[in-house]
């Protein structure tokens, strides 16, 4: 009796297990995409509120030093700056106060703390972006 010679398998992946393979994959990406994205928005939030008590902070000590807070105009440039570019800071002074905002930009529009206030007496706030939701409230987004 003759047996039909046996075929050798290779060793690799079927088409059916490739395409289960990347379902899987999807998935996981599908899920771990927007806790990403909070956490990359979360990132720059800090920041921007890092880069609002550093320049309130250089406000005071000027103001301690000169006896007013100084104008806009006399505040470094670079201070300002937020890293990552997701904020622009503004500056509204007179010689006995002053408001620092933090408006984001880019994708950061979408993050629910909108737009960051501090002021010369330490009030922390935030406004709506245009076109937004509501924001956050104060404690989930200064201490996140």
């Amino acid at each position: 009796m003759s047996h039909a010679p046996e075929l050798d398998r290779e060793a690799g992946m079927t088409l059916i297990e490739l395409l289960v393979v990347v379902t899987v994959l999807g998935v996981l990406l599908r899920v771990a995409m927007p806790s990403y994205e909070q956490y990359v928005l979360r990132g720059h939030r800090g920041q921007a509120r890092a880069t609002l008590l550093q320049v309130g902070q250089w406000l005071e000590r000027a103001a301690t030093a000169q006896g007013t807070y100084p104008a806009a105009a006399q505040i470094p440039a670079d201070l300002l700056r937020v890293e990552g570019a997701r904020y622009t800071v503004t500056l509204a002074t007179t010689t006995t106060s002053f408001t620092l905002t933090a408006t984001p930009s880019g994708r950061q529009i979408t993050d629910g703390c909108g737009i960051f206030q501090v002021d010369h007496t330490g009030a922390r706030t935030q406004l709506q972006v245009a076109g937004q939701a509501v924001p956050l409230g104060t404690e989930e987004c200064w201490s996140r």
